[in-house]
């Protein structure tokens, strides 16, 4: 469909069904990334979800839900027939123009920023209020920042690794102090070895790799073994060719409450390749 027909549907639509938000509870809700659904669900309203990201796995009731596309690639038509009185949006992933398409469109676009792990209890808060879940959302959050407290007070004083979150090998991907899972690794005793990055993720290459002198490298399990151990075979210099700790794709990259899934699975995983340092060590 061409932009004009869209448009035209939109007024049309916008007439028939449309409200504003403020001042009344969310009854059908978009999410355009998959952490907004799963953050949705933790409150309890995942009910309310008329469409979701690719991606979307968990919970399977969020997965059922329709498709709007990517993250990054939004079918407006899609979005459109689903009638949503509440799209949430990701504040630094959803590309700006998505937001001001659907806005143009007259729907009620909200983006929620989670820059730190601390910023998903007050996510949680805020998509809370937008569905009028106020009560179950301050339990959810209460249960969030609890455990987090439990993860930072377990770990902490752990010997330090230099560590290396890996995303691809054509070029390698990393991330920056920006980013939640520097966070998570800073959490669990691990230095982020390319924390200085100006952006938020970006290439590095083998030479930036010898130059931060990794002892661990931090994956999810989404990469691919293979081409990992066939990256690190170049580098075998380095600690971090011998030492690797993969973590839920589900858990790890979420801003969600489950992150802190990932964040133990992280911390288990730096613990045993302390172990298996020492053990090399004696």
């Amino acid at each position: 469909m061409l932009r004009g027909s869209v448009t035209t549907a939109a007024t049309l639509l916008v007439g028939i069904w449309m409200m504003p938000i403020e001042g009344r509870s969310a009854e059908r809700v978009v999410a355009l990334a998959p952490h907004l659904a799963e953050l949705v669900c933790a409150v309890g309203g995942c009910a309310r979800l008329v469409g979701v990201a690719e991606y979307t796995r968990v919970p399977p009731e969020a997965a059922s839900k329709p498709k709007i596309g990517s993250a990054f690639s939004v079918s407006f038509e899609t979005v459109l027939s689903l009638r949503p009185d509440w799209v949430l949006a990701w504040d630094g992933g959803t590309p700006m123009a998505t937001i001001e398409r659907l806005r143009e469109l007259g729907l009620p676009v909200e983006t929620l920023a989670v820059r730190g792990l601390d910023d998903i209890g007050g996510a949680l808060e805020r998509v809370g209020a937008g569905l009028g879940m106020e009560a179950e959302a301050a339990t959810a959050a209460a249960a969030y920042r609890a455990r987090l407290a439990v993860l930072r007070t377990q770990y902490r004083g752990r010997p330090r690794l230099r560590g290396f979150f890996q995303i691809e090998t054509a070029p390698a991907y990393t991330v920056s102090r920006r980013s939640p899972i520097h966070e998570a690794m800073n959490l669990c005793g691990a230095d982020n070895v390319f924390a200085d990055l100006p952006m938020l993720s970006g290439a590095v290459s083998a030479e930036a790799v010898i130059a931060a002198r990794p002892e661990v490298v931090v994956t999810t399990t989404d990469e691919n073994p293979a081409a990992l151990d066939a990256y690190w075979a170049r580098f075998s210099e380095l600690r971090a060719s011998r030492y690797r700790v993969a973590v839920s794709a589900d858990t790890l990259t979420r801003q969600s409450p489950a992150v802190l899934d990932g964040v133990a699975e992280l911390c288990v995983g730096l613990d045993r390749v302390r172990a298996q340092m020492a053990a090399e060590a004696r």
